[in-house]
């Protein structure tokens, strides 16, 4: 028996001018175990077998149902499902940040981790009224240090998480700055 597909009330979607940032689906699914099968997702908690990426892509719908807020899937001018991108803030981080994971290997080098980010930044100042952000990345991860850099983050000391470990804190520029 299959179950109704059921879509998250509630959500706004994002539009810029080559993606749509939307909440995730049930068939976002694959393109999120493909990702945490793969070495790439190394910097964002995987490699995870697809048992363990449901667990986790489950947290992306219940980040919005239990925070009113949460990262969109970055929904690319083809349709396919990118990545993740959006305000974010589970039990045991240090503040509210800006996540970005892009998924597909296609979508890297294509400034659309820059572009969903901005437009996620942006709301998460304008309409959840933050005065901050951080991003917290693995100092390894040259790439998302590039992007935090890009979007005129600066280094602000790190923090230890227990399954992650050290990561680099980047604060995002206050909201009258990128206004």
């Amino acid at each position: 028996m299959t179950a109704p597909r059921i879509e998250l009330a509630g959500v706004p979607v994002l539009r810029t001018e080559r993606l749509t940032l939307r909440a995730p689906r049930a068939g976002d699914f694959d393109a999120f175990a493909d990702y945490f099968a793969s070495d790439r997702s190394r910097f964002t908690g995987g490699p995870m077998t697809r048992e363990l990426a449901w667990r986790a892509f489950c947290h992306l719908a219940g980040h919005w149902a239990f925070r009113g807020y949460g990262p969109f899937v970055v929904q690319g001018p083809d349709g396919a499902a990118l990545g993740s991108v959006g305000p974010f803030c589970p039990e045991g981080w240090p503040e509210p940040e800006i996540a970005w994971t892009m998924w597909s290997p296609a979508a890297e080098g294509q400034g659309y981790a820059h572009e969903a980010a901005l437009a996620a930044r942006d709301f998460a100042y304008r309409a959840l009224g933050w005065s901050t952000a951080i991003s917290m990345i693995d100092p390894a991860n040259l790439r998302s240090v590039a992007l935090a850099r890009r979007m005129g983050c600066r280094p602000d000391g790190t923090f230890t998480h227990e399954r992650f470990g050290l990561c680099h804190l980047w604060r995002h520029p206050d909201p009258e700055v990128v206004a």
